[in-house]
């Protein structure tokens, strides 16, 4: 092929919607050739305040102010201008591009939105003109590691209101031998679990991930429900699976007290740790996600001393996918992991390279969807392509999550014997995980 052909010939945004209803930018990018590469980006409901700005229309007289018709009129605008005649073959240079183009620190005035649509649809059209798969473009030769995934089988906070104060209640299939086996076992578990509830007479409604939300008094009765459900479903918890928790911690943070509400408890950063000393110790946790505020950098330096030896302390909010953000955490020790969301930086460069270098400094990666999701699969082929480890992309339930999930037992069998699972490997960072 002439690389001439893999330049940009036209890029086109229009609003689609995502799996809460609300608008949603997908881009379509065509090269000289004819190829076509597209892709669309998804929306959180709990936001860290350092992500790049997701830009809206703000009409309250349509789609209640969250249009996104001014983003992709960005695109179809400068973005597109800037792009025409841009080669696919150099991805970082035209995230370089996008970068300038835009011109603020968070992406703002275009929108982080309208500019990784961008970015990823150019990364599908360039895969799609070689005619080789995303992972394989992104990530070469090297590319057969499969994630683990990490299911939020039980919803709360801001995706489920009234079910927990933490956010997200997980299983973790470290104990199967691939990744079409870690699926079936998760599945048995959440289809278990559903009969769980119906036993309690507790709710089956699902949130926005998937997840069941029942209303609990407690984090303590959700944990104690999805054992239940392991040992329901034939499985043991601590061998097959583990748990996994996602407290989204910034949301419970008012004026300086960490505020469970349901349990009708308010506790400081220290107070805040112990408690989840105590989780460690009474349950098969194998990882905790925004454990405390975005800002308490004490906190989470501590808390990394405590536990991180012994479990995953996961930055999401802490890092929102930024290198400055990371490197003042590798710096201060302030976890062992990171959470990689694309739209919180905006490029699929700036997203790669967080997580080379958070494997670089001995930490975990972990690929993630966001709570209004698309059917776009990019981050399935993303894991692949970076040997993330794991993947977060909700419960078995609602095909906006089981698209990623389908997505890599294809890959799976794609890959064939090349394949990699690597279970309990995953944790190379831990004492005594391996």
């Amino acid at each position: 092929m002439h690389l001439e052909m893999a330049s940009i010939e036209n890029v086109k945004a229009r609003q689609i919607l995502d799996s809460r209803g609300n608008p949603a930018v997908e881009v379509q990018v065509a090269l000289i050739d004819g190829t076509v590469g597209i892709a669309s980006v998804p929306s959180g409901a709990s936001t860290g305040k350092y992500e790049a700005i997701e830009l809206r229309d703000g009409d309250k007289s349509v789609y209640r102010g969250l249009g996104v018709l001014k983003a992709v009129e960005n695109v179809n605008t400068e973005i597109a201008s800037a792009m025409a005649g841009m080669s696919v073959a150099d991805q970082a240079s035209i995230d370089q591009r996008l970068i300038e183009l835009d011109g603020t620190p968070n992406k703002a005035r275009l929108g982080a939105n309208a500019i990784l649509g961008t970015s990823l649809a150019i990364a599908k059209a360039a895969a799609n003109y070689w005619a080789i798969p995303l992972y394989r473009h992104l990530g070469q030769a090297e590319a057969n590691l499969l994630p683990i995934p990490m299911l939020n089988i039980i919803n709360g906070g801001k995706h489920a209101r009234g079910s927990t104060d933490f956010q997200e209640f997980m299983i973790v299939p470290l104990g199967a031998a691939s990744f079409n086996g870690a699926m079936r076992i998760s599945s048995e578990v959440y289809h278990s679990l559903r009969e769980v509830l119906e036993g309690k007479e507790l709710g089956t409604n699902v949130g926005d991930e998937g997840g069941f939300a029942p209303h609990l008094a407690s984090n303590h009765d959700a944990l104690e429900l999805i054992l239940e459900a392991i040992e329901g479903a034939g499985y043991k918890a601590g061998q097959d699976l583990f748990v996994a928790l996602d407290s989204a911690a910034s949301e419970l943070y008012q004026d300086g007290k960490y505020v469970l509400s349901r349990e009708g408890v308010a506790f400081s950063s220290p107070e805040m740790r112990g408690y989840y000393v105590n989780l460690a110790e009474n349950y098969p946790l194998i990882s905790i996600e925004d454990a405390l505020a975005e800002d308490d950098w004490e906190g989470w330096s501590s808390l990394t001393v405590q536990l991180g030896k012994r479990i995953l302390l996961v930055g999401d909010d802490l890092y929102a996918t930024n290198m400055q953000r990371l490197e003042q955490g590798i710096a201060r020790k302030a976890s062992n992991s990171i959470l990689i969301k694309a739209n919180q930086i905006g490029t699929l460069t700036e997203t790669m390279a967080a997580i080379k270098r958070a494997q670089e400094a001995g930490w975990t990666t972990i690929i993630s969807h966001r709570s209004g999701e698309t059917e776009d699969t990019t981050i399935a082929d993303i894991a692949v392509a970076s040997n993330a480890g794991f993947i977060k992309s909700g419960a078995p339930c609602r095909s906006e999550r089981l698209a990623k999930y389908n997505r890599l037992l294809r890959i799976e069998e794609e890959l064939g014997g090349a394949a990699q699972y690597p279970g309990r490997r995953v944790l190379y960072n831990l004492e005594g995980a391996k």
